[in-house]
């Protein structure tokens, strides 16, 4: 980020939960170049903070995120290319920054006012939870305009059912927050002024467990879910295996049957 250049990222530690909001608010929080290199740079640097426990993505304004930013793509079309390049190199951009949430080893959730629509949904479905306020609209509109989100589709179709995500993404229609969460796409909504707090509570709850398990856990979930039955058996009983060679994870045995608080060495 140059000096001149505003600031549309906000990071900050609570305890040991972060917080990014992205605050670019006349682009309805869009993911434009910008947003999507500083997104990259704060999920890159949590990779490797042992001290966090758990991250919450939200949004300031009326917009949760509108997805990618439609004037950018557009302004692109005047290379000598006609964008080509400019979008290959945008749509992976944004594809790195999604699979680094996906694989960051601590639990992500999103807190969504306003819409989610287009990347923006993306987002909400790549995270690991959702929270959600109860006006908030979620939609993979981008057909509306001639533009199939295939991208989010890649996202959306892992999180609901395929009948359901296809016929989001060939309508353009949006569901509200109820309906989101009875899909899965959410997993829990509240009230506006109340958002904010069941976000960090969620991920409060989440912190407080032994770290090393959730890093764990939360690689061999997605990882079981993309092998046969039998193979995501012997995997996670690999897994569980390795789990309970930890020294923390034994502490916390002892102190289940002793009946008190686990000291664990990594402070969670």
């Amino acid at each position: 980020m140059t000096q001149d250049a505003p600031e549309i990222l906000i990071s900050e530690r609570i305890g040991a939960v972060h917080r990014l909001t992205l605050d670019d608010p006349k682009r309805l929080n869009a993911l434009s170049e910008e947003m999507l290199a500083r997104l990259q740079a704060e999920i890159d640097a949590l990779a490797v903070d042992k001290t966090v426990k758990a991250l919450v993505i939200r949004g300031t304004g009326k917009a949760f995120c509108a997805g990618h930013d439609l004037k950018q793509m557009q302004a692109a079309r005047q290379a000598p290319d006609g964008g080509r390049g400019y979008y290959n190199a945008l749509f992976a951009q944004c594809a790195r920054f999604m699979t680094s949430v996906r694989r960051l080893p601590i639990p992500v959730i999103a807190e969504v006012h306003g819409v989610a629509t287009a990347a923006g949904c993306q987002l909400v479905a790549t995270c690991d939870m959702a929270v959600a306020e109860e006006g908030a609209r979620f939609g993979v509109n981008g057909v509306n305009i001639g533009l199939f989100c295939s991208t989010p589709m890649v996202a959306l179709s892992r999180n609901i059912a395929p009948k359901k995500a296809f016929e989001m993404l060939t309508t353009g229609a949006f569901v509200g927050a109820e309906e989101a969460e009875r899909l899965g796409l959410v997993n829990h909504v509240v009230p506006a002024e109340a958002l904010s707090q069941a976000a960090l509570e969620l991920a409060g709850r989440v912190a407080e467990k032994l770290g090393a398990a959730v890093k764990i856990g939360k690689e061999a979930f997605y990882a079981q879910g993309e092998m046969s039955l039998d193979a995501a058996y012997a995997y996670t009983g690999r897994v569980m295996a390795e789990n309970m060679l930890l020294r923390d994870t034994e502490e916390g045995v002892n102190a289940f049957l002793e009946k008190r608080k686990p000291d664990w060495a990594e402070g969670a």
